[in-house]
């Protein structure tokens, strides 16, 4: 299981026309609508790697991105020698997808490792193919004792914080990778369309921070070429081809996909956007992260167009991804008495409660895009997430948290735990009804992590309407504090296979485990 093949990586030369410690800073104009200059002659190549998604015990979807129009080719073997290969024709790309492409696989064998590689073909000639990229995967297990083991975090090149060739670029990929996971939750804020990467920042003590550029991040991103820019912008990272040839990823998404704090029917009065209706940008950003990411529910072949989904991963896991921004209402004072739309929206919310209830797995992680009981504040009056600061009962978005977490505890549904980043700082928060205002529901646990690649800020305060003890943090003192300055953290859970126990463990960047908790499997609360 620990066994791994040589990954290529892309020549640094091509992709970043030049060494990331050349400059200082580094240009590197890739447009959205054509292939790039050098890629006009000889054979397509996938220099931006690949990337598996939604894995299950016998599916899973390979992404690829070519330099030009090609066929995409997917072979998937059980050694690396490739006997024996199972062929897998995917789509032609093109610039309608900016030349992305994703191709499905089905049929697969349970808790096995996938070796798998990608040829791009001529479209023309089939027998012009580009050198083919490598990458490999485990399926879930059909067997509740062979255990289960996943990472999750979020926040990516947010607040200026880019790839920067002086410190490796982005290390905590590296440092992640060589823990093997079966899986990578990323909780949201995949990148950051609204934050600028200039070349150099100076921080406090006078040190400089240097960035990688493109010219997509040269200002917030407002068309689909921005956006789709802003996707490739992570890319250019070794580190992260390499954690995405080897470890496959679940992928929600947040406010910074967007731009900060969006929310549906938002018209901006930000001047540095010319085109002022969120819903315009939003729909330009979902049709750039469908093409960047490999999504079940995304795909064409088989998806319904949402982000929220289940994603079974064999008799220990279901994972409930949630979208906590397209469906909610406009951020506000969060008072409201009544609040049917709250941050999920009410079909969001019933799907939720469905598919709780129809679980059968031993763990029900909720993978949350916001915290609970964190007040994240959006200006001098409203409030970004659900909690608003107000301790009493339930109010505003409150209400639908509530009421989701009654039918919990009424339909004693087992083994729920919530998984969120955003606040970007590492945290857990035990919530019981003793300590709450708002008294029926059963106790459960949340643990925040990240940022993975962006500035660190200190810790929220808390709402005690749902009776959070926060257990532990580890938040900076001051605002956007740099990667260089504070590490980054990621989350790390365990699922022992005999007992079904469930450890939860925070990391920081280095290999640190800030803090670790044992959950006992079978229980309504914890």
């Amino acid at each position: 299981m620990s066994y791994r093949p040589r990954i290529p990586s892309p020549d640094r030369r091509t992709v970043l026309r030049g060494s990331l410690a050349a400059s200082a800073a580094l240009t590197l104009p890739l447009t959205a609508t054509a292939a790039p200059a050098f890629a006009l002659s000889g054979r397509p190549r996938a220099a931006w790697g690949v990337q598996v998604g939604d894995v299950t015990a016998s599916s899973a979807l390979v992404w690829v991105r070519s330099d030009r129009p090609a066929r995409m080719i997917v072979e998937t073997s059980a050694t690396e020698s490739f006997r024996r290969a199972r062929t897998w024709h995917g789509p032609l790309v093109g610039s309608g997808t900016d030349f992305t492409g994703t191709t499905p696989l089905y049929g697969l064998p349970a808790g096995e490792q996938v070796h798998y590689r990608v040829t791009l073909a001529d479209p023309d000639d089939p027998r012009r193919t580009g050198e083919p990229v490598y990458g490999t995967f485990r399926t879930a297990p059909a067997r509740r004792r062979d255990g289960v083991r996943f990472l999750w975090s979020g926040d990516i090149a947010g607040q200026g914080w880019g790839i920067n060739p002086d410190i490796g670029g982005y290390r905590v990929y590296d440092e992640m990778r060589r823990l093997d996971p079966d899986f990578f939750l990323c909780s949201g804020d995949n990148i950051y369309a609204d934050g600028v990467i200039e070349p150099s920042v100076t921080l406090p003590d006078g040190r400089v921070w240097r960035n990688v550029t493109t010219e997509e991040k040269a200002k917030v991103a407002e068309t689909l070429a921005e956006y789709r820019g802003n996707f490739r912008y992570n890319l250019l990272d070794d580190n992260l081809r390499k954690f995405n040839a080897q470890v496959p990823s679940i992928i929600q998404w947040d406010d910074h996909e967007v731009r900060n704090n969006w929310y549906p029917g938002q018209i901006l009065d930000d001047v540095r956007y010319t085109e002022k209706n969120v819903d315009v940008l939003a729909a330009r950003s979902m049709r750039a992260f469908r093409e960047y990411f490999p999504v079940s529910t995304l795909h064409e072949s088989s998806g319904d167009g949402r982000v929220h989904r289940v994603v079974r991963h064999g008799p220990l896991l279901d994972v409930f991804v949630l979208d906590m921004r397209s469906f909610r209402n406009a951020n506000s004072p969060g008072r409201q008495p009544d609040d049917t739309t709250g941050i999920l929206g009410a079909e969001q919310l019933d799907w939720l409660k469905r598919e709780l209830s129809r679980s059968r797995a031993v763990w029900k992680v909720i993978a949350a895009d916001m915290p609970l009981g964190l007040v994240v504040t959006d200006g001098a009056t409203d409030f970004e997430a659900v909690a608003q600061g107000e301790p009493g009962a339930p109010l505003g978005r409150e209400l639908q948290i509530a009421e989701l977490l009654r039918f919990i505890k009424h339909r004693r549904i087992t083994g729920t735990l919530w998984l969120t980043a955003d606040v970007h700082y590492t945290s857990a928060q035990h919530y019981a009804p003793e300590r709450a205002a708002f008294k029926d529901f059963a106790p459960f646990w949340e643990f925040v992590s990240g940022p993975l690649a962006a500035g660190g800020f200190p810790a929220n305060a808390l709402d005690s309407t749902f009776g959070p003890d926060q257990v532990f943090v580890r938040a900076p003192d001051r605002a956007n504090v740099s990667p260089m300055e504070s590490p980054q953290f990621f989350g790390e859970v365990d699922i022992d296979g005999d007992s079904g126990e469930l450890t939860v463990r925070l990391r920081a960047q280095g290999g640190s485990v800030l803090f670790s908790k044992v959950l006992q499997p079978g229980r309504v609360g914890q």
